[in-house]
């Protein structure tokens, strides 16, 4: 399981509420979206992938975290990030 804190009005970039009520912030749908394409794909291959779009979201994953979601992928196992919000 990951960790990572992001400030109160960086939350956005992690999880947004859309107008219908569904969650799809950039990271979060980058992350589902290589869950389904990448499964059993090397981890090595999706780090880039994952990295790509941390930044465009503006949130600052280290390596190791990139690395062990880019596994869970490759895996095809459920990733839990903690969010703690500050």
């Amino acid at each position: 399981m990951g960790e990572i804190s992001v400030g109160r009005q960086h939350l956005g970039r992690l999880l947004a509420d859309s107008a219908d009520g569904s969650y799809g912030a950039p990271y979060q749908r980058a992350f589902a979206e290589l869950a389904e394409t990448h499964r059993g794909r090397p981890a090595a291959e999706i780090v880039p992938l994952l990295r790509r779009a941390a930044d465009q979201a503006l949130l600052e994953f280290t390596d190791a975290d990139l690395v062990e979601q880019a596994e869970a992928i490759s895996a095809g196992e459920r990733y839990v990030l903690r969010v703690t919000v500050t």
